[in-house]
């Protein structure tokens, strides 16, 4: 029986997309309105997993998912760099010349600005990719488009009337899964990668110390991010990816020294890590 997996948006949306790319066979899909849903899917059984966008190449970090991933008790238990390629999509039967607008959530707009100013193309926002998908095959108009996913022109029936619209290639959104239970799957080819959040004393050299006891132990770090303490004005909470595992090795050291530094500190995940370098090729030859 395929996993259900929660993804914030409408059939069709990228998450979904990037949901069928991740698993070998087709998983169930369970729709959710907002972030939140996700989340609450997971930790009450209605999905066996939550796929969650992170960050993207372009537009960088979702801040609201790394607060949710404090705020729920979920681990995550793997990561997936989905190659976002933009489609324009139209009624069947429609042709490009017949198109004067073209509907989307504003970040896929933004992306595709070159490209629609050399197709002559007035941009309408969206609420969502997938939802303007859905709105132009109810719409029934003939002179409206849509961008949104290959998989969005599947689910409503759409023409695609051009492929690759995204003006930068090097177009990719990193997604997290996430699951009631830590990562318990057989030891990944490419290793680990753990992702934790701390916080620190507000004090001088705090955040020295606290990458150093990475650095002692040639540890790489590959992403930290911060973002405010709730309750504790002009202090933060530090997200950090790093690669190795949490419970042996190098890793369980280096967290071990931490937590002699960090008032807080807690491990949200460690899983397999993706391989990095097969998305850096597939930007260079997109």
């Amino acid at each position: 029986m395929p996993p259900t997996v929660a993804f914030q948006g409408e059939p069709g949306a990228y998450s979904e997309a990037a949901a069928w790319e991740y698993f070998p066979q087709p998983p169930e899909t369970l729709p959710c309105r907002r972030f939140e849903d996700v989340f609450e899917a997971v930790t009450q059984g209605r999905a066996d997993y939550g796929l969650i966008p992170i960050e993207n190449s372009l537009a960088g970090s979702i801040h609201r998912n790394y607060d949710l991933l404090l705020r729920y008790p979920v681990h995550i238990v793997g990561e997936y760099p989905f190659r976002v390629r933009h489609y324009l999509l139209a009624l069947p039967g429609v042709s490009l010349d017949q198109v004067r607008y073209v509907a989307s959530h504003p970040q896929a707009l933004a992306q595709c600005e070159g490209s629609l100013r050399e197709l002559g193309l007035e941009p309408v926002p969206a609420e969502d990719t997938a939802g303007a998908a859905r709105a132009l095959r109810d719409s029934g108009r003939t002179d409206m488009a849509a961008i949104a996913s290959r998989r969005a022109a599947e689910v409503y029936g759409l023409r695609i009337l051009k492929s690759g619209l995204e003006d930068n290639p090097a177009n990719f959104t990193r997604f997290l899964l996430v699951a009631r239970q830590p990562y318990q799957g057989p030891e990944p080819a490419q290793g680990y990668k753990t992702s934790i959040v701390f916080t620190l004393p507000h004090q001088p050299g705090a955040l020295f110390k606290a990458l150093s006891v990475f650095a002692l132990r040639d540890i790489n770090l590959t992403k930290i991010e911060s973002r405010p303490w709730p309750g504790h004005p002009w202090e933060y909470r530090f997200y950090l990816d790093f690669l190795g595992q949490a419970h042996q090795g190098p890793g369980q050291r280096a967290l071990g020294h931490l937590a002699e530094i960090a008032p807080f500190l807690r491990v949200l995940g460690s899983y397999p890590r993706y391989d990095e370098g097969s998305a850096r090729e597939a930007a260079s030859q997109a």
